[in-house]
C-alpha cells in the first residue's frame, strides 16, 4: 500500500463530509470528544455497508488501511482541478 501524497487531509476530508452527511439525514451524531479514529471506523463502515466501498479483506482491517481506502475513495470524488488531487 502506497501512501498517497495528501493522504492525511484526504482522509480528513472524507470523513468531514461523510460526517456531515450522517447527521443531516440523522444517522449518527457526533461528539466533539469523539476520537478521529472512531470517526474514522465509522465512516469507513458506513461506506461500506452503503456499498460506496468494497470492504477490506478481514484480517487487514485496521486504522491505516481504512485510512487509506478512505483517501484512495476521497480522490476519486474531487475534480480534477482540485490541489489535493494533484
Amino acid at each position: 500500500m502506497k501512501k498517497l501524497k495528501h493522504e492525511k487531509e484526504l482522509v480528513k476530508l472524507a470523513v468531514d463530509m461523510v460526517m456531515a452527511i450522517a447527521e443531516k439525514k440523522g444517522v449518527v451524531k457526533f461528539d466533539a470528544t469523539d476520537s478521529s479514529k472512531d470517526k474514522v471506523e465509522y465512516v469507513y463502515r458506513l461506506l461500506v455497508h452503503d456499498k460506496v466501498l468494497q470492504p477490506l479483506v478481514k484480517g487487514q482491517v485496521d486504522q491505516p488501511s481504512m485510512k487509506h481506502k478512505l483517501a484512495c475513495w476521497m480522490q476519486k470524488q474531487l475534480p480534477d482541478e482540485h490541489p489535493l488531487k494533484m
